[in-house]
């Protein structure tokens, strides 16, 4: 084999890899995803916390946020933990205080699929939920998070 079909067989094998990667990295990757109508396209980390621990609760403008999950054992709700830094049960127990407390009328909307998630969009205009990358539908607003978006080197959320 000359030369020319090695290197050529090598760059082939770099871009699959690449691919693969990429591919990985998107389908670990959990997207925030908002209605289509809220004008924000990106959000700090920081912000994206203050939002699904309920200290945040007006969107830029005064539209209300309205906190849609899904449940245990999904890997958004898996980046979700991840992302407040707490264990399901940490999270079961801080929204009861939450609500015991009067700092909210209840947990955040849980939903079983995306269709339902995708519905809640539509439903509640300032609602975010986060979607596993590959299971984002037509119809639903990504947002940047840190200037990033899903499936970049050093998107935050996987």
């Amino acid at each position: 084999m000359g030369a020319r079909s090695t290197a050529t067989l090598l760059l082939l094998g770099l871009t699959l890899l690449c691919s693969a990667r990429d591919a990985e990295d998107q389908d670990r990757d959990v997207a925030v995803v908002v209605n289509t109508g809220n004008p924000i396209k990106n959000v700090s980390l920081g912000d994206l916390r203050r939002i699904f621990v309920g200290t945040k609760h007006l969107w830029p403008g005064g539209q209300a946020i309205k906190l849609v999950t899904r449940g245990p054992g999904c890997s958004e709700r898996m980046a979700l933990l991840k992302l407040m830094a707490m264990s399901e049960i940490e999270y079961k127990q801080y929204w009861t205080a939450q609500v015991f407390r009067g700092e909210a009328d209840a947990e955040p909307f849980t939903v079983p699929s995306v269709g339902m998630q995708k519905e809640a969009l539509n439903l509640f205009p300032g609602a975010i939920t986060l979607v596993k990358m590959t299971e984002v539908k037509p119809g639903m607003k990504v947002l940047r998070v840190e200037g990033l978006l899903p499936g970049e080197a050093g998107y935050p959320l996987r």
